[in-house]
């Protein structure tokens, strides 16, 4: 069907070329019909105005043939990708990615306006799709990039708070993207198993996903220029994290309804998912841009699926410019403000433009930012205000750990349901006592087991760390 498309179209341009010769043609015809007089002024000129309809004829047809060539271009490309693997940014018209019909109109800013380096790769702009099943057609999508980091990462964290407390009907319909904003494929590959190995079923039913760029996507930073007291590496990481929100804005778009963006180093309080489309849902007839279920940068920021093109474009546009909150507010200036009026009367206007909810659904507990050598003490002291803790009744026990509880989060009060017991993850070696029986492990951050009649009464219950790690963990519930 392609090759019978693409002869129909060479013979239709042959045929209104083979057209517009026979017009000009013919003063030289009756010429050499012995004719000595000049053809008549009038009748040349209604000639050239026939010859001029049809060679505008001739540009339009041979546009369309143009468009259809791309339109099967960009078929067969899709064909020879893997099921799962599209163009996320083929999404304009043939005109805009070619700059007008034939050379006429007005050439319209694209992708390739913004980073012109992609041109030379046709699959610079195809993500590869490591893990997932392609779901779509969900309520929310939560994208997560993540970056390599010098010290240690919290990803694995981050997704296990995630999935915590979702339930059944929740897990359908929700899609977690990851994006490996790196092109080091070793790298990509390892966090691609860590995630396959820790979270097999959300894997296989299409809940968590892993992406990652082509290797062409991100431009030459060494030329960026340095602008608000900002070192080159600075520059440089926030010129990145703009292009990974885009690229990962863009790759969720058609997935879902709304898209919230996340870091890859935060945790979440149990019963956010249902919190949030609560909360969007009574939001929803507000002419919002974006909700907020965190105070803290771009974290827990809800956006209206069909507003992500718009958003990532503006991004695009300035991401060698400024970092990507300022961008945000950029866009809510743009939208609502009037210049003529105060800065007072602005900041009322881009209020109606978001909506924020509390207490917060996300904290950062990352210490380590993905900026090298940068130190991150930030919390959302709107998080700390929530019960992060179930108080139960427990028997009077004698206590004791190895490990460092943070201020006065102590082990005794979550014992006794006043606090949670927050700590870090550095054991002291322990003695192991083989009269200890398991009988439980903990998965998705819960762990239970029953104990046999016959091993009663119990004398001793031990909870052993296996690992250490940098990053704060919590035991809310005793």
């Amino acid at each position: 069907m392609r090759l019978l498309s693409f002869r129909f179209g060479c013979l239709l341009a042959c045929a209104c070329f083979l057209s517009l010769t026979w017009i000009t043609s013919l003063p030289r015809d009756e010429a050499s019909a012995g004719s000595s007089v000049l053809p008549d002024l009038q009748t040349l000129h209604d000639r050239l105005l026939v010859a001029e309809d049809l060679g505008r004829q001739v540009s339009r047809d041979l546009s369309h043939i143009l468009g259809q060539l791309i339109n099967m271009s960009k078929d067969v490309n899709l064909t020879h990708s893997t099921s799962n693997t599209t163009n996320i940014f083929l999404i304009e018209p043939v005109r805009q990615l070619f700059g007008g019909q034939a050379g006429k109109g007005i050439s319209q800013p694209n992708i390739y306006t913004y980073m012109p380096h992609l041109r030379r790769h046709p699959d610079s702009l195809v993500p590869n799709v490591i893990l997932g099943q392609g779901r779509r057609g969900v309520s929310m999508v939560l994208g997560i990039p993540t970056v390599k980091r010098d010290k240690q990462s919290y990803l694995v964290n981050t997704l296990s708070s995630l999935f915590y407390s979702l339930t059944s009907s929740q897990s359908q319909d929700l899609v977690i993207v990851v994006f490996v904003a790196e092109t080091d494929t070793d790298y990509v590959s390892s966090v691609a198993d860590t995630i396959r190995n820790n979270f097999p079923k959300e894997v296989q039913s299409g809940l968590l996903e892993v992406v990652s760029p082509s290797q062409y996507y991100y431009p030459n930073f060494t030329s960026l220029r340095e602008t608000f007291g900002d070192s080159k590496d600075r520059v440089k990481w926030r010129t990145k994290q703009n292009l990974d929100f885009s690229f990962l804005m863009l790759y969720a778009q058609d997935k879902g309804i709304y898209y919230v963006q996340l870091e890859d180093d935060v945790v979440a309080k149990a019963g956010y998912y249902n919190d949030m489309i609560t909360f969007v849902t009574q939001q929803e007839p507000k002419p919002w841009l974006y909700l907020e279920f965190s105070q803290l940068g771009f974290i827990g920021k809800m956006f209206r699926t069909r507003d992500l093109p718009m958003i990532a474009e503006f991004f695009l546009m300035f991401h060698r410019d400024k970092p990507i909150d300022w961008l945000l507010d950029h866009i809510l200036w743009v939208k609502a403000c009037n210049p003529e009026k105060d800065a007072k009367h602005c900041n009322e206007q881009k209020a109606l433009l978001k909506q924020r909810y509390k207490p917060s659904l996300f904290q950062h507990v990352g210490l380590h930012s993905s900026l090298p050598g940068k130190l991150q003490h930030l919390k959302d002291k709107d998080f700390a205000k929530q019960t992060l803790y179930n108080a139960h009744s427990n028997p009077v026990a004698e206590l004791s750990s190895s490990l460092k509880h943070y201020q006065e989060h102590s082990l005794e009060r979550a014992y006794k349901g006043e606090d949670f017991f927050w700590h870090q993850l550095f054991p002291k070696t322990t003695r192991f006592y083989y009269r200890f029986k398991t009988v439980g492990a903990f998965q998705n951050g819960l762990a239970e087991g029953e104990i046999e009649e016959a091993l009663q009464p119990v004398s001793a219950l031990r909870l052993v760390v296996h690992s250490n790690s940098d990053v704060w963990a919590v035991l809310s519930e005793v």
